[in-house]
């Protein structure tokens, strides 16, 4: 299995990066303003672990402690990214930008696996831990292959994203 890693310059001094779970990507990135040309328009990035708070907090309306942990992130630091979040969004849709889904830091909460006879199933983040499937639960093949989650931009930005 393949790992994204934000890499930090010599000698830097800093926390280490804390993921951010996320178990949704859109598969639509961009938005934009109707009848204004893309290139003339101001951009906002919102990160993924932006719209998953977004997703989690405003359209599944769970309170933000369950947040947090659905994220693995303290209450705290899933509202200061919420708050971001909206403050991009209000930003954008007041004053006419773009938004694009771009980057972050963060890992997938369910990964997808195919095996060599086309049989695909998730298995969730902390089944992986112990590290990946051996067998296929369907024809116990073991050519089992992890898939790419769609509509992510691996490393893009300045932050990226992680694969386990």
């Amino acid at each position: 299995m393949s790992v994204i890693v934000q890499s930090r310059d010599k000698g830097s001094v800093g926390r280490p990066i804390k993921w951010r779970r996320v178990a949704f990507t859109p598969q639509i990135t961009y938005f934009k303003p109707a009848g204004t040309p893309a290139g003339i328009l101001k951009e906002v990035r919102l990160s993924v672990e932006e719209a998953e708070a977004i997703r989690l907090k405003d359209l599944e309306e769970l309170e933000q402690e369950e947040c947090a942990e659905r994220m693995n992130i303290s209450r705290p630091t899933f509202h200061r990214v919420l708050g971001s979040a909206r403050c991009k969004l209000a930003d954008a849709l007041l004053n006419g930008k773009a938004i694009r889904i771009d980057g972050g830091n963060f890992e997938m909460a369910i990964r997808r696996f195919r095996c060599n006879d086309g049989h695909e199933w998730n298995v969730p983040f902390e089944a992986i831990i112990g590290g990946a499937p051996q067998l296929c639960p369907t024809c116990n093949s073991q050519n089992i292959l992890p898939l790419q989650p769609t509509g992510l931009r691996w490393g893009r930005g300045r932050r990226r994203g992680r694969h386990i």
